[in-house]
């Protein structure tokens, strides 16, 4: 079977033969199909290429949001503790006072039958945005640091008044000054986060002799791994103090030490980044502010 095809430019006719043109047909065929394959292919691309952006953004979004309440989560935490470390003071501020009232003197007793009265305008609760609860954070932990400092002068005053007045380590533990910020919180030197701490840092050369600030009884000279040589030293009534990373220990568990005797050598032992003497006041295991004590 022939196909024949006649024109107007030619007087002759043309013949193709029926299998040459199916064929022709076939492959224009094929043509059409892998074309709208490849539009297609190219249409569900764009559109999964807009959905990977679009999740990339959301993940981004997600991942800044967790990150910001990593952040909030880490600054509320340390306020609580810092809180719960000023209720704790708080208390010894009250046991203080009634140590200082007379034999007869007694405290008022609060009557359970009388309920104290109440009341103000309702406000209700409101949701904060980010900037604002970030600034809510930071004017709280500024409203702490007042109640800390204001806390930390009243137990020393109390202290200087108490039947310990006379046994305050107020002495200088080294010849050396001190980091003055050094007390409460600071970037930890080692982790780089926050953290509170405990004492005074004392930068001095290793060798540099360290005196008790106070008369008392050694009731510990041991090696570990957060202080590495390190003296506690009891002065009585609850009151200790303790010196750390030393290079070497004179005294030993037992020992009565007098007030400005040479008790160790500063080093670099323990948790450290360099030669000096970690020093701290504690009252029944809590940490006091050493700054409010000493005396130059």
């Amino acid at each position: 079977m022939r196909i024949i095809f006649v024109t107007n430019s030619t007087s002759k006719p043309k013949s193709i033969h029926a299998m040459t043109f199916i064929a022709i047909i076939f492959l224009l065929f094929i043509a059409l199909i892998q074309a709208i394959n490849w539009l297609d292919s190219k249409y569900n691309g764009d559109v999964e290429e807009k959905k990977s952006l679009i999740n990339l953004k959301l993940d981004l979004n997600l991942g800044s949001f967790q990150k910001n309440l990593d952040i909030y989560a880490i600054q509320i935490g340390e306020l609580q503790a810092r809180l719960m470390r000023i209720d704790n003071q708080s208390q010894r501020l009250q046991d203080f006072s009634k140590e200082k009232l007379k034999p007869n003197q007694k405290l008022p007793k609060a009557d359970p039958a009388k309920v104290p009265g109440q009341g103000g305008p309702f406000v209700s609760e409101k949701n904060f945005s980010e900037s604002e609860l970030q600034a809510f954070i930071n004017q709280l932990t500024l409203d702490i640091e007042k109640h800390e400092e204001h806390f930390n002068n009243l137990e020393a005053i109390y202290l200087k008044q108490t039947v310990l007045k006379d046994t305050l380590p107020n002495a200088t533990p080294v010849n050396a000054p001190y980091n003055s910020s050094s007390y409460g919180w600071r970037v930890d030197p080692l982790l780089g986060v926050r953290a509170f701490h405990e004492g005074l840092d004392f930068s001095s050369e290793v060798g540099q002799p360290i005196k008790a600030t106070a008369a008392g009884i050694v009731i510990a000279a041991e090696v570990t791994p957060e202080y590495g040589n390190m003296l506690r030293i009891s002065h009585g009534s609850g009151l200790e103090t303790r010196y750390a990373h030393a290079s070497k220990l004179l005294v030993k568990e037992g020992d009565r030490i007098k007030k400005n005797q040479v008790i160790a050598l500063v080093g670099n032992t323990g948790r450290s980044t360099g030669p000096h003497l970690h020093y701290e006041i504690r009252m029944n295991g809590e940490s006091l502010d050493p700054r409010k004590y000493l005396k130059y």
